[in-house]
């Protein structure tokens, strides 16, 4: 991926007059005061239809607009790991165009993450890159779990991915509060990746985004919010535009890479690390 640098401005951490994570150059919290965990479970979850969805198959793919503390990310890997009968591999690819330093994120998850999230958001703290513009690939879970970050503008980034993506999560600062994470050129991009029966959740419910989502290609709909919002938005991918659709855990897949210099053996281990 090559694009002309802009340096990164990192998140810093402010509080409401409640405590609450704020970001003063969008006027907006980070999370829900209703419990982030819930939150994370309600919307972007149940809203995808985890973990059913992703049962049976041999890897599952979300991508997500906004990282933030990566609080959405921790609970999806711990919906995974706590499901017996999870896809064998789960990759996840995050957007967020002003992240925070490490140390900050550390002490930040200490003080937000709830305790069934705790350990998951120390190994995340400790595996956290350099703030460099890009893409920036993190393994747990011995190479199942990966979680690739895209450190810069979501609607450079987004049009420059390539894959096949089962669960949007939208999760950027509220509409009127960052409107270009919600816009329609980068809700086309997010359209085109989506694999056959790719879904989306968002704790946002407005007409111009139901309107905007189904311009793009996707069938948007209200659904029960989560607290206090009386609504939310789930919709489904209308004309899938990313890789075919996943195949069985049983079908074996093989690979013969020629060559054993350093390129090859970088080869060998990404493909092992997805069932190859």
């Amino acid at each position: 991926m090559s694009f002309s640098y802009a340096p990164l401005i990192p998140a810093k951490a402010e509080f409401d007059a409640d405590g609450r994570l704020y970001s003063p150059a969008y006027g907006d919290v980070y999370h829900s005061p209703s419990g982030v965990l819930g939150q994370a479970e309600h919307v972007f979850l149940r809203g995808n239809g985890l973990p059913e969805r992703w049962r049976g198959r041999r890897a599952f793919t979300v991508c997500e607009t906004g990282f933030g503390l990566g609080l959405n990310f921790l609970a999806l890997w711990k919906a995974w790991r706590d499901d017996p009968q999870r896809s064998a591999a789960l990759h996840v690819v995050s957007l967020e165009g002003h992240p925070f330093e490490r140390e900050d994120l550390a002490a930040l998850l200490t003080r937000y993450a709830p305790e069934p999230l705790a350990g998951l958001g120390r190994q995340l703290a400790a595996a956290w890159p350099v703030l460099l513009p890009g893409l920036h690939r993190l393994e747990f879970e011995g190479g199942a779990v990966t979680l690739t970050l895209g450190f810069g503008d979501a609607q450079v980034l987004a049009s420059r991915l390539r894959v096949g993506v089962d669960a949007f999560f939208l999760d950027g600062f509220a509409p009127e509060r960052n409107p270009r994470m919600w816009e329609l050129p980068l809700l086309r991009d997010l359209a085109k990746l989506a694999a056959p029966g790719a879904t989306l959740a968002t704790w946002a419910c407005t007409g111009e985004l139901r309107q905007a989502l189904r311009t793009a290609g996707f069938e948007a709909r209200r659904a029960p919010g989560y607290g206090g919002k009386w609504h939310m938005t789930v919709a489904t991918a209308i004309a899938p535009g990313g890789a075919a659709a996943d195949v069985p855990h049983a079908e074996s897949r093989y690979a013969v890479v020629v060559g054993a210099g350093l390129a090859g053996a970088g080869i060998a281990q990404a493909l092992a690390a997805r069932g190859w």
